[in-house]
């Protein structure tokens, strides 16, 4: 899929200018949208890292069957230091390459990170949707900001998490007896149905599918070279 960037900007930058960019690009998000449509491409998007480099997955499932379709890997250099809030100028340079790899065009993107759950309303998953104009979802595994009340020990149970007055997220059970993930409007979705569109996807794991298979193609380091940039 060629990239096609809607609001395109440089990703090696200051982190003030990062955080001037995210400023920037917080009035350009929506934070309405219905659930994909059955025969919708959901991919899944996560990133790991060894030394200097990162390797970003990309896989893409029909939905609602989530029956696999194809899946990308890109692995590059990073230049971006580690600052909390500033993730997607480390991790999207190497997601925008493996996206350019898939060979198939997303209907959404569901993110394994936050969306506006974040103090500048500009996770990753929310950078990612308003930088490509796609529908995007966050879900990520534990809390960057915000705070709530457990959910219930049910699946599908969820609570709100609050900045202030604000809601900019959802504490969600996916499965009995596990840690709630933290779901989050991305771009060109509503709260209510990205928390249904999550648990639609969602089996017998934790994780939804495109985020899990996502997070396996990342971190299978036996094809993780760390020495150069690559794509696969």
């Amino acid at each position: 899929m060629p990239i096609r960037a809607r609001h395109a900007h440089p990703w090696d930058v200051s982190p003030e200018e990062a955080i001037a960019i995210q400023q920037r690009l917080r009035s350009q998000v929506i934070r309405e949208g219905p659930m994909p449509a059955l025969g919708a491409i959901i991919v899944g998007v996560d990133v790991s890292f060894r030394d200097e480099f990162a390797r970003a997955a990309v896989v893409a499932l029909r939905f609602p069957d989530l029956t696999w379709i194809a899946q990308a890997v890109a692995e590059v250099h990073v230049g971006f230091p580690y600052i909390p809030g500033l993730l997607a100028f480390r991790e999207a340079p190497a997601i925008l390459a493996a996206l350019d790899r898939l060979e198939i065009e997303p209907h959404l993107l569901m993110v394994d990170g936050h969306g506006i759950s974040h103090p500048r309303r500009m996770g990753i998953a929310t950078h990612l949707g308003v930088y490509l104009d796609l529908p995007t979802i966050g879900c990520a595994k534990s809390k960057l900001w915000g705070r709530y009340e457990v959910p219930a020990d049910v699946p599908g149970a969820w609570t709100p998490l609050w900045d202030g007055e604000e809601v900019i997220g959802a504490v969600l059970r996916t499965q009995k007896g596990a840690s709630p993930l933290f779901v989050s409007i991305g771009h060109r979705i509503s709260l209510e149905n990205a928390i249904a569109t999550v648990m639609t996807c969602v089996r017998s794991h934790r994780l939804p599918e495109p985020t899990r298979l996502a997070h396996q193609a990342a971190g299978r380091i036996e094809r993780f070279s760390g020495q150069q940039p690559r794509l696969m």
